[in-house]
């Protein structure tokens, strides 16, 4: 890769992610006013939206360089992106004294190529010689030709919209600042103990009585069917696919609140507003359990555009492996029955939950079902280097738990599943930065921005090859979230951090080049009044 800097002006220094290939040219294009053609009108839209929020006024006209303005010409290209690619996101990127072309073989890498440019004009406004936005200020991208792929297809963010709620406009702003990043997935975590996020139209009564609960009694919601599907066509337009995560059999307690014939008494459980996680669970031999499975999974499946449904599978603290084992084959069942793949956290490779002092204190309390005469490692997937793998091909498992003996993924993935990685100690960007940061938790770590840019996704599971890891997602959590600032302040910058690890070849990556690249980004950030953490590590 070729890095050359020149001040406002600058190519290399503005990326974000790094890419495969930069060659810098001679010359000049002003993009305050631009023409944009593509192949059909949602993608010059889409393009028009990405230069308009870097402050280009995109110029009304068919003809290439009507008015004066700077044409930026989109185009399907099977022979774009780096030689020899086959990768379907790949993509070329072409500035000259006279113009902006971009080629790509699909929508994706045309949307990537027009994020990349947005990034050039942003350091052309916010770099080092620049003013900080004032609205006469050129628009300057120096000559460049980028050719760029990414290293995995899973490039995401899970978000949990349970602990507290965050509504349709939230989920669209998350989704444009997702895919800012040329990260495609937003997995959406929608039910847990305190509240449940989505309409199932089989199963009313779960939003009825449990959509309103949220963290310490604060305001909840749903998403209504109709919602949902807006909220993803809005996603897939920007290439972007929803992940819908219904999560059992753990994590329960506002299914148990609605439907009370989930639990052995037949009684509802109380509503909980807490943030303690491992008491609830189903009971996998009630005969009223599958069908409530069923119901869930095949509605959700059938509103979901994207392939995958997530079941969850985390954290069931006092369930035993058998009925737990039980749970996932099941789930399984029901998902690729209904057309769809399944996503499941790790545990249902058959990996124990490493908090084993909490597994203990659970099994002898009035939490669980457990005595304190079980042996704490034998909950749920406990590990056994004898155990067969429940998982089928093609299921996906999402690593977070750094932990557990490695031996159930590696048989798991011999079995063919594949794995997402997103380690809590590096990407769950709800952990503090520090111990004084009045946001977040600190059980897995505190992770500032160098924690979550210095790892490789290759490298967590000895053994794992890579051809097993599907991608990375980072994770934010809301218990001490309530608000879109206090969300964006957690994500905003680490959650560029870990885009560069799900996009770029290792050997790309350098910690001072992404310190600088950050800094100019935080300009448009500081333009959009979108809240960002200025954390020290970095020279803003």
């Amino acid at each position: 890769m070729t890095t050359v800097s020149s001040g406002a002006a600058v190519v290399a220094d503005a990326i974000i992610p790094v890419p495969v290939e930069l060659v810098a040219d001679e010359g000049v294009l002003d993009l305050r006013s631009v023409t944009v053609h593509a192949p059909d009108a949602v993608t010059a839209r889409l393009a028009g939206e990405l230069l308009t929020s870097a402050g280009a006024a995109v110029a009304a006209g068919d003809a290439v360089g009507a008015d004066g303005a700077a044409a930026v010409t989109l185009t399907v290209d099977p022979a774009a992106g780096p030689a020899g690619s086959r990768n379907p996101e790949r993509y070329t990127l072409t500035v000259t004294a006279d113009g902006v072309s971009v080629a790509a073989p699909e929508r994706s890498g045309l949307l990537h190529g027009v994020r990349t440019l947005r990034q050039l004009v942003n350091a052309g406004r916010f770099g080092a010689d620049g003013d900080g936005g004032a609205a006469e200020t050129p628009l300057e991208v120096r000559a460049v030709v980028v050719r760029d792929e990414p290293r995995y297809s899973w490039r995401g963010l899970s978000f949990d919209v349970v602990r507290h709620w965050f509504g349709p406009a939230d989920l669209r702003a998350v989704v444009d600042l997702v895919g800012s990043y040329k990260m495609n997935r937003l997995h959406l975590h929608l039910s847990d103990d305190q509240g449940w996020r989505l309409e199932i139209p089989s199963r009313p009564a779960l939003t009825e009585k449990s959509s309103q609960g949220a963290v310490s009694g604060a305001t909840g919601g749903f998403l209504t069917a109709d919602e949902y599907r807006e909220l993803q066509e809005y996603a897939a337009e920007r290439e972007i696919v929803i992940v819908p995560e219904i999560d059992v059999p753990g994590h329960v307690n506002a299914a148990t609140h609605a439907y009370g014939e989930l639990t052995p008494s037949g009684e509802a459980t109380d509503a909980y507003d807490g943030i303690e996680v491992g008491f609830s669970k189903l009971h996998f031999d009630l005969p009223t359990t599958e069908p409530f499975l069923r119901d869930v999974f095949t509605d959700v499946a059938r509103m979901t555009l994207g392939p995958w449904v997530h079941f969850g599978g985390d954290e069931v603290l006092v369930m035993q492996p058998e009925e737990f084992g039980r749970f996932v084959v099941l789930c399984q069942q029901i998902i690729t029955g209904a057309g769809k793949i399944p996503v499941a956290w790790q545990e249902a490779a058959g990996s124990a939950h490493g908090d084993q002092a909490a597994v203990a204190a659970l099994a002898g309390s009035d939490a669980g079902t457990g005595s304190a005469d079980d042996d704490p490692a034998a909950h749920a997937g406990a590990p056994d280097s004898e155990a067969p793998a429940l998982v089928e091909p093609g299921t996906v498992l999402q690593y977070w738990d750094t932990r557990p003996d490695p031996a159930p993924f590696l048989r798991a993935a011999q079995a063919g599943a594949k794995f997402v990685m997103s380690p809590a100690d590096r990407a769950y960007l709800d952990m503090k930065y520090t111990p004084e940061h009045p946001l977040g938790q600190q059980w897995a770590a505190f992770v500032e921005l160098h924690d979550s840019y210095d790892w490789d996704p290759a490298t967590l599971v000895e053994g794992l090859p890579e051809s097993a890891i599907e991608g990375v997602s980072a994770a934010v959590w809301t218990e001490t979230l309530l608000n879109r600032d206090h969300l964006f302040s957690m994500l905003l910058p680490r959650l560029a951090a870990v885009a560069e690890a799900a996009w770029s070849q290792p050997g790309a990556k350098d910690w001072e080049s992404f310190r600088g690249r950050i800094a100019v980004e935080a300009g448009a950030w500081r333009r959009d009044g979108a809240s960002y953490h200025p954390t020290p590590q970095i020279d803003w």
